[in-house]
C-alpha cells in the first residue's frame, strides 16, 4: 500500500491545547473505486462542523477518519466508470459525498435531505490528508477565475450561505441581518452586496473585532448579539452554533419575517433560553423558523458560479496541514476572520 501523509481523528472528545484531537500519520492512499475519481488534494477549508463531528454532536460513524469537507484538488485517477473527461481537472468536493438518487427528495433536487445522505470527512475520508477518492459525479469543476484558497471556503461556507439566502426568499428592498461573522456570514455578505449593491445588512456579533471585520466588508450595521436592530428585519439568518442568538433573532424579526437557522449542529449549553421565549414578542405575526439541511451539488456549482462573475473573493487565513489543530483550536475560539484554510500540498 502507497501511504500518504493525513490528519487523523481516533477518539472523540472537547477540543482544547491540552488534547489536541488530531495526529499526523502516515496512511493508505485510497484506491478509487469504478465510479470514483482519486483526487490529489491542495486545500482544504476547515469549519465548524469539524468541531462538531470532534466533540460527538454530529459523530462519525466510525473511528479513525480523515476530516474536512471543503477540498480542491486535481483529478489523478479515474475508476473505469468514471467520466473519463475529469481526469487532471482541478475540482471540488464539498459536504455531499453522495446521495442515493432515486429517493423522492432525490428525485424532486433536493439531494440535500436523502434518507441515505453521506457526508464528505464523517461517513467518508475527507480532505485533511493528500489524497482522497470520492465518486466521481460528486466533484464540481473549479472555475479559473478562483485560486484554491478561495475555493475551498466556497464549497461549504459559501454554498451553505447560497441556500440560507435562498430560504430567506428576500424581495428587492428587503432588510436581511446575519448573526455570527464568521466564514459563512462574511460570504452571504460579500455575496449578496456584489449581486444587489444598496442591500441593506445588518451584522450581530459578540466580539468586536468580528463587528469591526463586518463594517469593513460594508455591513450597514453591526451590533452585539443581545442588541436591537435599528429598524426591523425581514429576514435574518443566523450562523452561530448558539441559541441565543436565535432568541434574540426573533425579536429583531418584522412581522412576516423569516428566520433561517444555518448550522449542522447547536451545542446545547445555553438551551434553556428557549425555555423563556415571549410569545408576542417573538413568534407572533406571522414570524417563521426554518433549519437548513446540508447542500445539493447545485448549490455548491451555483455558488462557484456567482463568485466567479460577481469577482468575490472570500477573507482566508492559511495553515499547514501539520497545523490543523492550531486551525481548530483558533475556531474554538472564535479567533475568526474570514474562512481558514489548510494548506494540503506545497
Amino acid at each position: 500500500m502507497v501511504p500518504m501523509k493525513a490528519m487523523v481523528l481516533r477518539e472523540l472528545g472537547p477540543v482544547s491545547a491540552d488534547r489536541p484531537p488530531l495526529s499526523l500519520r502516515d496512511t493508505p492512499m485510497p484506491v478509487p473505486g469504478p465510479a470514483d475519481a482519486l483526487i490529489g488534494v491542495s486545500v482544504c477549508g476547515v469549519c465548524h462542523t469539524e468541531l462538531d463531528e470532534i466533540e460527538g454532536r454530529t459523530p462519525p460513524p466510525r473511528l479513525p477518519v480523515i476530516l474536512g469537507h471543503q477540498v480542491v484538488g486535481r483529478v489523478v485517477a479515474l475508476g473505469n466508470g468514471a467520466d473519463q473527461h475529469l481526469l487532471g481537472r482541478r475540482v471540488g468536493v464539498a459536504w455531499i459525498f453522495s446521495a442515493c438518487g432515486v429517493c423522492p427528495a432525490c428525485q424532486r433536487g433536493a439531494e440535500n435531505l436523502c434518507p441515505a445522505f453521506v457526508a464528505t470527512g464523517r461517513d467518508r475520508a475527507g480532505g485533511y490528508a493528500e489524497f482522497m477518492a470520492v465518486p466521481a459525479a460528486y466533484v464540481t469543476p473549479i472555475p479559473d477565475g478562483l485560486t484554491d484558497e478561495a475555493a475551498a471556503p466556497l464549497l461549504c461556507a459559501g454554498a451553505i450561505g447560497v441556500r440560507s439566502l435562498r430560504l430567506a426568499a428576500l424581495l428587492p428592498g428587503e432588510r436581511l441581518g446575519l448573526t455570527g461573522f464568521g466564514a459563512s456570514a462574511h460570504l452571504v455578505l460579500k455575496l449578496l452586496r456584489a449581486r444587489e449593491p444598496r442591500a441593506e445588512v445588518y451584522v450581530f456579533a459578540r466580539r468586536p473585532e468580528e463587528r469591526a471585520f463586518a463594517r469593513e466588508l460594508g455591513a450597514t450595521w453591526a451590533g452585539n448579539t443581545t442588541e436591537r436592530s435599528p429598524v426591523p428585519l425581514d429576514a435574518i439568518i443566523d450562523t452561530t452554533p448558539a441559541w441565543l442568538p436565535v432568541a434574540e433573532a426573533l425579536r429583531n424579526l418584522a412581522p412576516g419575517g423569516r428566520l433561517v437557522i444555518n448550522a449542522i449542529r447547536k451545542e446545547s449549553t445555553d438551551r434553556a433560553v428557549l425555555a423563556d421565549l415571549d410569545y408576542v414578542a417573538q413568534l407572533w405575526l406571522e414570524k417563521s423558523l426554518q433549519s437548513v439541511a446540508n447542500v445539493t451539488r447545485e448549490d455548491v456549482r451555483t455558488c462557484l458560479a456567482w463568485a466567479e462573475a460577481a469577482g468575490v473573493v472570500p477573507e482566508v487565513q492559511v495553515y499547514d496541514l501539520a497545523d490543523a489543530n492550531r486551525a481548530l483550536l483558533d475556531l474554538r475560539a472564535a479567533r475568526i476572520r474570514g474562512a481558514k484554510v489548510l494548506r494540503v500540498a506545497p
